[in-house]
C-alpha cells in the first residue's frame, strides 16, 4: 500500500511555519512603512527650513545701502497663518513639503504656527503631531514674532516635528541665531 500525500502533522507544522513568516513580513512591512513616513516628515521640515532661509535672504537689507541695517526677516505667524498667505512668503515651496505624510495636497496644509513663545520641544503649544508642524518666528526679545512691524523684527525661527516610530518631537533651528 502506497500512501499519497501528507499527513495531518506535516500540514499543520506547514501551516504553522507560513504562518509565522507571514506575520514576520506583516510586522516588517509596518515597521518600514513608518520608517518611510518618518524620513518624508524628515525631508518636509528641511525643504520649509531651506524655502525660509531664502525667504530671510531675500528680505536681507543689511548690505544693500539701506537705511535700515536691521538684517533680513523670517516671515510672521501672519504670513504662514493661512495657504495663500503662505503661498506668497514662499512662492517656490512644493506643495507636498507643507503637508506630512499621509494629508492630501487638496487638504489644508500641515504646518501650524506656534501660539507661544516657549522655545522647547516640550513647551511649544501647539504640539506638532504626526499630521502636523509647528513654525515658530522669534524676535530679537524673545517674543513670538506675530507680525513684521520693522525690517528685522522675526530674527530667528524654530521648526518642531513629531516622528511616528519614536513619539519624539524634534526642533529645526534657523541658521540665524
Amino acid at each position: 500500500m502506497t500512501r499519497r500525500g501528507f499527513t495531518i502533522v506535516e500540514l499543520i507544522i506547514t501551516i504553522t511555519i507560513m504562518g509565522i513568516l507571514l506575520t514576520l513580513a506583516v510586522v516588517n512591512l509596518n515597521a518600514t512603512q513608518i520608517s518611510s513616513r518618518d524620513v518624508e516628515r524628515k525631508t518636509d521640515i528641511e525643504t520649509i527650513a531651506t524655502a525660509l532661509e531664502a525667504y530671510y535672504n531675500s528680505n536681507d537689507t543689511s548690505h544693500s545701502g539701506a537705511a535700515d541695517l536691521a538684517g533680513g526677516s523670517y516671515p510672521a505667524t501672519i504670513n504662514i497663518s493661512s495657504d495663500t498667505n503662505l503661498k506668497t512668503a514662499l512662492p517656490g515651496i512644493d506643495p507636498r513639503a507643507i503637508r506630512a505624510p499621509g494629508v492630501e495636497t487638496t487638504d489644508p496644509k500641515s504646518l501650524t504656527v506656534a501660539t507661544n513663545n516657549v522655545q522647547t520641544t516640550a513647551g511649544v503649544l501647539p504640539q506638532p503631531t504626526i499630521s502636523t508642524y509647528v513654525y515658530q518666528p522669534i524676535k530679537k526679545d524673545n517674543s513670538l514674532c506675530t507680525q513684521i512691524v520693522n525690517q528685522g523684527d522675526c530674527r530667528k525661527f524654530n521648526l518642531y516635528y513629531k516622528l511616528e516610530a519614536d513619539g519624539a518631537v524634534y526642533k529645526v533651528i534657523s541658521k540665524h541665531q
